[in-house]
């Protein structure tokens, strides 16, 4: 088991004012959870300063709590989140309440999947080069963001990964293994695209999708030094189709099973 990462301050302060108001109003963090739509971890972990609150959940607490304005006023304030990078953290925050959230990658093993050692050896890797201390609060970031798999069994998680980046000698028996085990989930699927497919509809690059609980889709593109975050409804509606037909054009669950099985087995 993966510690938490450390709460900052402003976290702390907030989740302390968060649960103060939770219990004046004589609620349980068991039956507040209920009333707000998250988990009774989810709630835990606000309280104690090691999550970071998305709008949604700031809002329905808000209504459950009175509407006294007062964690609508301090989430501007917690501009950091440990870890994340300033691009990411709006994505991050959608991620924990999406509904169904959908991944294209054609350079390395998703975030939501990586192994301990193989997210490690990235962080070691990148330039400017990152002290301990910075690979430690990355490490801790990505293993928060890899409950989602678990922590939310009703949201619907798709993975499309090209084939040639499990050939990589940076993928391990250990990280087939990993990725095997997050697809008999039952809320995950996990397709490859196989090196003998030519030409198919995502060879523009990389591409996450999400739908909130209010059903918004958005979607967010991830570069060298920044990432894209996509709203507007008819760029989410190209992207759309074109993950709808890699999905097609990828192995089906069974076959990409079985090619990973090989995988696992030639190393």
């Amino acid at each position: 088991m993966v510690d938490e990462p450390e709460a900052s301050d402003s976290l702390r302060t907030f989740g302390a004012v968060h649960q103060a108001l939770r219990e004046h109003a004589g609620m349980s963090r068991e039956a507040y959870a209920d009333l707000v739509r998250f988990s009774k971890h989810t709630v835990a972990s606000v309280e104690l300063g090691r999550r970071m609150p998305d709008p949604t959940y700031v809002e329905r607490a808000e209504a459950v709590l009175g509407n006294t304005g007062a964690l609508r006023r301090a989430l501007p304030t917690l501009a950091r989140q440990p870890g994340l990078a300033a691009w990411f953290r709006r994505w991050a925050r959608l991620e924990r309440v999406a509904i169904t959230l959908c991944t294209y990658e054609c350079r390395m093993i998703p975030g939501l999947l990586q192994t301990e050692a193989y997210a490690r050896s990235l962080f070691a890797g990148q330039l400017p080069p990152l002290d301990d201390a910075q690979i430690e609060e990355r490490w801790s970031a990505r293993a928060e963001r890899q409950k989602l798999l678990r922590e939310r069994p009703n949201t619907a998680f798709s993975f499309i990964l090209e084939e040639h980046l499990l050939l990589r000698p940076s993928v391990t028996g250990e990280v087939i293994e990993q990725v095997l085990e997050i697809g008999e989930l039952r809320n995950v699927e996990i397709q490859i695209m196989p090196q003998s497919r030519g030409a198919h509809a995502g060879l523009a690059g990389p591409m996450q999708l999400l739908e909130t609980p209010e059903n918004q889709r958005f979607a967010y593109n991830e570069g060298q030094r920044g990432g894209l975050f996509v709203s507007d409804p008819k760029e989410i509606s190209v992207l759309q189709m074109r993950y709808a037909r890699m999905r097609s054009q990828a192995l089906s669950l069974e076959d990409s099973v079985g090619l990973l099985e090989r995988m696992r087995g030639a190393l």
